[in-house]
């Protein structure tokens, strides 16, 4: 009995039922946690595709660093969740004709026939000496230059973007702002007054002046 299909399946329901609860979850952290068990399905998906080098990465810089890291960003941060969902049943439909267009255009552009086992068979036995990750260098950096290029810009700009939206500025928080310290002048701040002298009393010096 041949149970890579079995494994294959549990491992592809356990990274859909992750993605959904990343939607679905209204805490962040439960979000970010789901997010985790998805990338460690992936990487099971991975390892029986024999692309042992994107698994291990998926798991050490992905999970290990990457998320990790947002787990505490998420954590740290005071963000209005109550207010980022304002809208959102407003702006619904249109987020649904958005995926209904992106859904039209993958089938249009991979087409149905592209899937099934006959046009992605079970990976051959490869010898000792493979090293999928020379493979992959040779294929992505000649082949997909410009898309691997184009992919990390639009990673940086959802960074930026990211950051744009979960940023408030600061409230009663005293800034020191050298431009105004240097452009000053001494009337602005010192006040020169003429105050007469204080004069003696005799009587309080034995009589004396």
């Amino acid at each position: 009995m041949n149970v890579l299909p079995i494994i294959f399946y549990f491992f592809a329901a356990v990274a859909i039922i992750a993605a959904f609860m990343v939607v679905t979850f209204k805490n962040p952290v439960h979000g970010v946690l789901s997010l985790v068990l998805a990338f460690f399905a992936m990487s099971g998906i991975w390892i029986l595709l024999d692309a042992e080098f994107l698994a291990l990465i998926l798991v050490l810089v992905y999970v290990g660093a990457v998320m990790t890291l947002f787990l505490f960003v998420v954590m740290m941060l005071n963000i209005d969740w109550a207010g980022k969902r304002e809208g959102f049943v407003r702006y619904l439909p249109f987020a649904a004709v958005i995926v209904l267009m992106m859904v039209a255009i993958i089938i249009t552009v991979i087409g149905p026939k592209q899937f099934g086992l006959t046009h992605v068979p079970t990976p051959a036995v490869m010898p000792a000496d493979y090293s999928n990750t020379v493979d992959l260098g040779s294929v992505l950096y000649t082949n997909y230059a410009y898309p691997f290029e184009v992919a990390g810009t639009i990673l940086l700009a959802a960074i930026i973007a990211a950051i744009i939206l979960s940023h408030h500025a600061p409230k009663n928080r005293k800034v020191q702002i050298i431009s105004k310290q240097i452009d000053i002048k001494r009337d602005q701040f010192v006040r020169l007054v003429d105050l007469p002298s204080e004069k003696k009393n005799p009587a309080a010096n034995g009589g004396q002046p």
